[in-house]
């Protein structure tokens, strides 16, 4: 039987929209983040289940390809969906209208006013006694938003595995990249602890951890 061509337009246009849900998603991960206090964000929470779905949208056309190895068969050719391939009139521009929206709207207006509030935000914390840094990390984040999304983007390797790639490739640029400048944080939070005689070995030994994650890792996996 013959698949309907609307059936195939919407399936279509539905893939296409799958780069916008991710802009979207890591939009939602930069809420989250100051949401769940940054520093102690929890596996398996708000931010790290946004990221996970921001990598699946930005996979998906490759991750849909193991149906085909299911024995399953794939109505469209998905490497080679486009907003030309879809047929209904009324389909064909909707992908690219919800794609200039999420990036004219959406990132480029408002989420640096969002970012904006949240250094207010930073402000209004360190005037009650709280920490700021939480908000300013979150800013930073959803300003780094179309950063985040072409990185992800350039970690892509369009094969089946390309979900586990890109989030392979995330872990690698975390403990290369993301890790050492935390803990040089980390050394400056405890040296303006042991200035303020506040507890600081903690920091120190939080500094060393984020320096040696990858040799901890690779001596976990030795030892299973």
């Amino acid at each position: 039987m013959t698949t309907p061509q609307l059936l195939e337009d919407v399936i279509s246009a539905l893939l296409l929209l799958a780069p916008s849900a991710a802009m979207l998603s890591l939009v939602l991960a930069g809420v989250s983040l100051r949401r769940e206090g940054t520093m102690t964000f929890a596996i398996g929470g708000g931010f790290t289940k946004w990221m996970f779905w921001a990598v699946v949208f930005l996979t998906l056309q490759p991750l849909l390809s193991w149906f085909t190895s299911f024995g399953v068969a794939v109505p469209l050719p998905l490497p080679s969906v486009s907003p030309s391939g879809i047929a209904t009139e009324w389909l064909a521009n909707f992908p690219a209208d919800v794609s200039q929206f999420v990036t004219n709207f959406v990132v480029q207006r408002m989420v640096p006013t969002l970012a904006a509030f949240f250094v207010l935000r930073a402000v209004l914390d360190a005037a009650s006694g709280q920490h700021p840094l939480p908000s300013i990390l979150a800013a930073m984040f959803l300003l780094g938003t179309e950063t985040t999304y072409s990185l992800l983007q350039s970690y892509n390797t369009g094969t089946q595995y390309a979900t586990i790639d890109v989030l392979d490739s995330l872990w690698n640029h975390l403990v290369g990249t993301v890790m050492p400048i935390a803990a040089v944080l980390a050394l400056v939070g405890a040296i303006l602890n042991f200035a303020t005689r506040k507890p600081f070995l903690r920091l120190v030994a939080v500094s060393l951890a984020m320096l040696t994650v990858s040799a901890i890792w690779k001596l976990l996996t030795s030892m299973m």
